[in-house]
């Protein structure tokens, strides 16, 4: 349909829907690499065309048009992309869910959303994903069908195919699932506009080009995971499908396939880094040129181990579900920007409010909120959409921060993500950062627990650093307070665990710490 391809995606490609990025990037390089999996096999753009158009052409078969509403949970596997690309060519309402989540979350999300089909994989990593699928369509109110699809999906001759519409600004094509660290998730409705907007943005910070190789290491069905699938269509570099993150077999893909850039948190970051640790005689990774990403909490030394060992640069930024991105360092920028989380997107505005709801000044903590391209629609639940804009339509994040004159980010926490003992506040990643500094600490979380006599108190959850030995509850204190901390934000209670709850973005998930702990 396009006679310039080249001009559409040089231009504005944050304007054009998914779709219409299939079209254009095939039309412009059809033999280019979209994507190569953990399995070898590769897709090029336009065997990626052609698949998204037989796929949606069963789909429609099978009921599937513009509205429609489709819930599919794939691992990440060339399968995810073309059933992405195949239901944008049919103007359904997307619905992808971590393949992680079981029984209790599937069903409400399935009810909530009245989804009239869901897309599962066969059994994987040992578990029987079909089963689950079953049980839950016997529960929701509503009929809902199954596909289930491994490593091939229906497909039919795409003549069938109606016109294809293409959405307008404001309409709703994603609804995801917040997967943080509350128990209760909300349906966050988005635009192909939104998802857009964030990948354009976020390219002009990575500086992707054509011959870049992505790793993308986390579940495809995360907003991040779309994102990027634009973001490549938009740059026209390929994705290294990681299905499943295993240390030793994942890098060895990575290297294998040239990565460029890999994200995408904490967790992935430091995994590269003890790789890369293990091999002191050659580059794991040789044509490496930026780690990238967020979606937890970083240790404050991960910036200089990842330069030392590595020889990159480590770009971080901040988001979530409502917003995919907000704030993102370049990897161009010099190493004290480096350090923080970034500055706000192209076309967006970050504020910091106080609790009292005064705009704060420069280094002064409060609620970070967003306004942008990028941001939601609403959610699902329209009850819920008072509480999160403020009366200038910035959304409200729930997170704290602090911007410093340039307009640099530093996230500091939760608003919830904090210890009120005797009447104060005391931040728990303030004791975090000065924790994961001592040599016995090889991840830790702070919690607040319930208490009779203070209300609540600051409990940190140790996992031991290899070789070490545990650290004492009154050696974790001296530390904090050597470093500055004052005595009544010190740790009372000391948990140590071999590994901390982390849902599929590396974020601690924290309630179940706190219902682990918790003591009657």
């Amino acid at each position: 349909m396009f006679d310039e391809p080249a001009d559409l995606l040089r231009t504005r490609p944050d304007q054009l829907p998914l779709w219409h990025l299939v079209e254009a990037r095939a039309a412009l390089r059809p033999h280019d690499l979209l994507a190569v999996d953990s399995d070898g096999r590769r897709m090029t753009f336009g065997e990626y065309h052609t698949a998204c158009l037989a796929a949606a052409a069963a789909l429609q078969l099978r009921g599937v048009r513009r509205e429609t509403r489709v819930a599919w949970m794939l691992p990440t596997r060339l399968e995810a992309l073309v059933l992405a690309g195949a239901l944008a060519r049919l103007g359904a309402v997307q619905i992808p869910l971590i393949p992680i989540l079981r029984d209790r979350e599937v069903a409400f999300i399935l009810a909530q959303t009245r989804a009239e089909l869901l897309v599962c994989p066969g059994p994987w990593r040992g578990y029987d994903y079909p089963a689950l699928a079953h049980r839950v369509i016997e529960i929701v109110p509503q009929s809902v069908a199954l596909i289930v699809a491994d490593r091939e999906l229906p497909e039919a001759d795409p003549a069938v195919l109606v016109s294809f519409e293409p959405p307008t600004a404001s309409t709703v094509r994603w609804i995801f699932y917040t997967s943080g660290t509350t128990a209760n998730p909300k349906g966050v409705l988005h635009t192909d506009r939104a998802v857009a907007a964030c990948a354009h943005r976020m390219n002009l910070r990575f500086d992707a080009r054509s011959d870049d190789r992505n790793a993308l290491v986390f579940p495809v069905t995360h907003i991040g995971g779309i994102a990027f699938l634009l973001g490549g269509l938009m740059a026209g570099y390929a994705h290294i499908l990681v299905e499943t993150f295993q240390a030793e077999a994942s890098c060895a893909l990575m290297a294998r396939e040239g990565v460029t850039m890999a994200g995408a948190g904490p967790v992935f970051w430091m995994t590269y880094v003890d790789e890369q640790r293990k091999h002191p005689d050659r580059k794991l990774f040789p044509a490496l040129r930026a780690l990238l990403g967020g979606g937890a909490p970083k240790s404050p030394t991960i910036h200089a181990e990842v330069r030392e060992v590595l020889g990159v640069v480590l770009a971080t930024g901040y988001g979530m579900t409502e917003c995919p991105t907000a704030a993102h360092s370049s990897v161009n920028d010099p190493d004290d920007i480096l350090a923080t989380d970034g500055y706000a997107l192209d076309d967006s505005e970050i504020r910091i409010v106080g609790l009292d709801g005064r705009v704060c000044g420069p280094h002064e903590v409060g609620e970070i909120r967003v306004r942008g391209p990028m941001i939601f629609q609403g959610y699902l639940d329209p009850s819920e959409d008072a509480a999160a804009f403020d009366e200038l339509g910035f959304h409200r994040s729930g997170d704290l921060g602090r911007l410093d004159e340039r307009g640099t980010l530093t996230v500091t926490g939760r608003v919830k993500d904090i210890i009120i003992r005797k009447g104060e506040n005391i931040s728990a990643k303030e004791i975090e950062d000065l924790l994961f500094l001592h040599p016995a600490v090889a991840d830790v979380a702070v919690i607040a627990l319930p208490d009779r006599e203070r209300g609540e108190l600051a409990c940190a959850v140790v996992v031991v650093a290899a070789g070490q030995s545990a650290p004492s509850l009154d050696e974790l204190g001296a530390h904090c307070v050597a470093a500055g901390l004052t005595r009544r934000k010190l740790p009372e209670q000391l948990e140590l665990v071999d590994a901390l709850p982390r849902n599929p973005t590396g974020k601690v998930v924290k309630y179940e710490l706190q219902a682990r702990y918790t003591t009657d």
